[in-house]
């Protein structure tokens, strides 16, 4: 089967994660695989894969954008040269190029919805779908049911499968060793609270920066790593500077290697105010980690509150400062808790489980030899 995946841009992130899992999976498959997107930093990572790589004007929000245009335009003669079975959009804007482009070659789509849309006019006329929509949690699946009402049959809840390491970034070991690779960015020998996620306010990095302050007044030598780039670096700055506890909070940039920030980190938390699913949260899961998160959308499907990690109101920073401090007091509660975050993950989001799944859907829906 021939496989195209759109996308927006392929920088560090979700849904380039979620793309560069698939296309890596089905490649294995014998699958030939092809992304059409305005590049990104990951490119190099699927082009070393061996993943066919299309570049298109499309970095663009807005579905009314004359990029679109160019867009179908460009891909129109690739469709054909490369015999495409298949369209697999992975937002908004692509849901609809996909559509455009289906309308004039025939050739199926899907779409994945990683999280929450408003249900506006111009979706509901527009709606742009596609044969099958893969939602990513129970949440999401939800989302469509009940918000834009889409027939169950239409619906696929296939969650992004993680691949368990070797070992658990839970050891101390493997954690000595970590904390040493990242004296260079400042971080000293206290215990590490981490969160690796985009900068953006739905995210809710206030509210942990908040938390981390009362965490400093019991554990002084605690220290908060944000990993992760966006438009609200500036003001979280300025917030642990007002807070006092700048010197405390270490910023990364986006990095490739997510498994070598986690190693770092003694306690996991996303604070969102809304998530699709977390791949953030499931890596750490799966490499251990005790967590915390937020009662919202897909965290809900992860977390299991005191069997697996620990959940918290959103935007609850007094919470989210209890439950940071009762796991950075109880190491016998943070393996505890790691070790069956980790055996969740393996259970219920094994990577052959989505390949499988996703793999089912497109066969159900490419047209017949």
């Amino acid at each position: 089967m021939n496989i195209l995946y759109l996308a927006t841009h392929l920088d560090v992130g979700g849904i380039s994660s979620y793309i560069f899992t698939l296309a890596k999976g089905m490649k294995k498959r014998s699958h030939r695989v092809y992304v059409a997107s305005a590049g990104g930093r990951m490119l190099s990572r699927f082009e070393s894969e061996g993943v066919g790589c299309i570049i298109i004007p499309i970095r663009t929000k807005s579905e009314a954008s004359p990029k679109l245009v160019l867009s179908w335009f460009r891909l129109l003669p690739e469709l054909k040269r490369l015999g495409i079975d298949i369209l697999h959009a992975n937002s908004r804007v692509t849901q609809v190029l996909a559509a455009w482009l289906n309308k004039y070659t025939g050739i199926p789509y899907i779409s994945t919805c990683h999280g929450f849309f408003r249900n506006s006019f111009h979706r509901r006329l527009f709606p742009c779908w596609g044969k099958k929509v893969i939602a990513i949690s129970s949440a999401v699946e939800r989302h469509l049911l009940n918000d834009f009402h889409l027939s169950g049959d239409r619906v696929e809840f296939i969650p992004h499968g993680v691949q368990l390491t070797g070992e658990s970034c839970a050891d101390d070991l493997t954690k000595t060793a970590a904390k040493g690779r990242f004296r260079k960015f400042g971080l000293g020998d206290g215990p590490v609270v981490g969160i690796v996620a985009r900068l953006s306010p739905v995210k809710g990095h206030r509210y942990l920066i908040e938390a981390m302050a009362e965490v400093l007044k019991q554990i002084p030598e605690a220290q908060l790593l944000i990993a992760g780039e966006g438009s609200l670096k500036t003001d979280l700055v300025c917030l642990a500077q007002e807070l006092g506890i700048i010197q405390n909070v270490i910023f990364l940039p986006n990095v490739d290697n997510t498994q070598m920030v986690l190693e770092a980190i003694d306690v996991f938390v996303l604070p969102s105010l809304n998530e699709g699913l977390g791949l953030g949260l499931m890596e750490a899961m799966a490499c251990g980690l005790p967590v915390v998160g937020s009662r919202v959308g897909g965290i809900e499907d992860l977390i299991q509150h005191n069997t697996n990690g620990i959940l918290v109101e959103p935007k609850d920073s007094v919470g989210l400062a209890e439950a940071i401090l009762g796991l950075l007091k109880n190491a016998e509660k943070r393996k505890s808790l790691g070790l069956q975050a980790r055996e969740f993950i393996n259970r219920n989001f094994s990577l052959k489980d989505m390949l499988d799944k996703t793999e089912k859907v497109y066969n159900q829906c490419k047209k017949p030899s």
